[in-house]
């Protein structure tokens, strides 16, 4: 199955990008007939035929529409402290992206060991697991932003800081939150979120959260955080 991220389709003609339309020739060697499945990121899932190539454009004619493929009962929104060692976090993202995720924010916090992410590039790694797997939806991957800042733009009813102090109480997110809802959750760095963030955090309406016993990296624990709200709304 050759699925394509068409983000752009409005009708049932549809002419591919010349770099889709490159990998579709040369890469796939696709000829006039076949058929390949087009995903746009807002839920449609389109199953179309090759009608007409040329050396830079493969044109396409939709054969069936489904829209809301598989939409989930929830959302979920992972802000994550980006790692040093961005291979890391773009381990995270293509996973989360395969299990099902809505919404990814780099966050920059106190002890975050890497201040500055390309967007395009992880946007791109997100397209990717989009297509390997089939989501009709493409997650939004956000511009980095501090974490004071994301504290007053987030409003979501929701609310958790995954966090490693032993000290302070916290409970797993099935003690948190009900299914079926929205969700965003803080993950910090390898150093953990400081003290002042924590409160910070409180103080803006989060909940402490534990994601187990052991201390996990930050892409471990952020694909952790994926596993139990998924598995909290199966």
């Amino acid at each position: 199955m050759h699925v394509f991220y068409t983000p752009d389709i409005i009708s049932d003609d549809y002419v591919l990008n010349e770099d889709e339309s490159r990998h579709c020739i040369k890469v796939l060697r696709l000829n006039i007939g076949a058929e390949v499945y087009l995903i746009d990121g807002v839920g449609g899932l389109y199953k179309a035929a090759i009608v007409g190539q040329t050396k830079r454009n493969v044109e396409l004619k939709v054969l069936e529409a489904t829209h809301n493929y598989n939409k989930r009962n929830h959302r979920l929104h992972i802000a994550i402290a980006p790692t040093k060692n961005i291979d890391r976090l773009e381990w995270f993202l293509e996973k989360a992206t395969e299990i099902g995720i809505e919404e990814i924010t780099p966050i920059i916090c106190d002890r975050s060991e890497r201040r500055v992410v390309k967007e395009d590039r992880l946007v791109k790694v997100v397209t990717s697991a989009v297509k390997q797997s089939l989501q009709a939806y493409h997650p939004i991957v956000n511009p980095q932003i501090n974490f004071s800042d994301f504290l007053k733009i987030e409003n979501t009813t929701n609310r958790m800081i995954a966090h490693c102090i032993d000290e302070s109480p916290r409970q797993y997110i099935s003690q948190i939150a009900e299914p079926h809802q929205n969700y965003t959750i803080l993950i910090g760095p390898e150093g953990d979120f400081t003290p002042m963030e924590i409160d910070l955090a409180l103080q803006n309406g989060y909940k402490p959260l534990t994601l187990g016993n052991t201390r996990l990296r930050t892409e471990t624990a952020a694909l952790a955080a994926c596993f139990e709200v998924n598995y909290l709304n199966r």
